[in-house]
């Protein structure tokens, strides 16, 4: 049984438990943050994002293809401006999968399915070895740019699995791979063999990396 909610479709990947900033102008998504302020429960401002596949997150045409698998996210902070545009930050919470979009009311409505991961033990090995991978990532990175990570690692494979794919420096398709992944273990290996191939290319290119990391490119609507 599917549920609905309000789509705000965005031109990168969102992960759960990432925050994300938006900057709101378009006024079909001015009307979603109306509608959001109206809840009066703060913890219930909740909205659905999914990755363009193809298209623009702004202009008449907009998204021509979504992803299916995004997640719920839950609308944290507004800022309101003198002209009617939003300042916003928004968190990722669990995954969804887009069942249907519907765009005939003032903003989009997605019907959507809830898609939890499953729960289950990983291989210690593989939560070792992502840690080391990304370790050696930054270290190679030291010279070249800002670290893509502050503070400690977290240990839990889940919530780590979540991080490095945040962090990891990949273009939108690999990125939604991270996301559909059936399993925190499953993630981690594809991220760990992601990030060793950046390593390879920033060895045989120097000035690499190849893609800036996408977490700190989100795009306005």
């Amino acid at each position: 049984m599917d549920d609905t909610l309000p789509m705000f479709p965005l031109g990168s990947v969102l992960f759960p438990g990432v925050s994300v900033p938006l900057t709101v102008f378009e006024d079909r998504y001015r009307a979603l943050v109306h509608h959001l302020l109206r809840v009066e429960d703060p913890t219930q401002r909740l909205f659905g994002t999914v990755g363009i596949r193809e298209g623009y997150e702004v202009g008449d045409h907009g998204a021509q293809s979504l992803y299916r698998i995004g997640v719920k996210v839950l609308l944290t902070e507004v800022e309101p401006h003198d002209d009617g545009t939003f300042s916003c930050v928004a968190v990722g919470l669990e995954r969804i999968a887009l069942e249907r979009l519907e765009t005939s009311g003032l903003f989009p409505v997605g019907h959507v399915e809830e898609r939890p991961e499953p729960a289950g033990a990983v291989d210690e090995h593989v939560v070792e070895r992502a840690r080391a991978v990304f370790t050696a990532y930054r270290a190679a990175l030291a010279d070249l740019r800002a670290d893509p990570y502050s503070g400690a690692l977290p240990r839990d494979p889940s919530y780590l699995s979540w991080t490095l794919a945040a962090c990891a420096p990949l273009p939108m398709p690999e990125r939604q791979a991270l996301l559909e992944a059936d399993d925190a273990g499953e993630r981690l290996v594809l991220v760990t063999d992601l990030l060793q191939q950046e390593l390879r290319a920033m060895n045989v290119i120097p000035s690499l990396p190849a893609t800036d990391v996408a977490r700190t490119r989100w795009s306005p609507n």
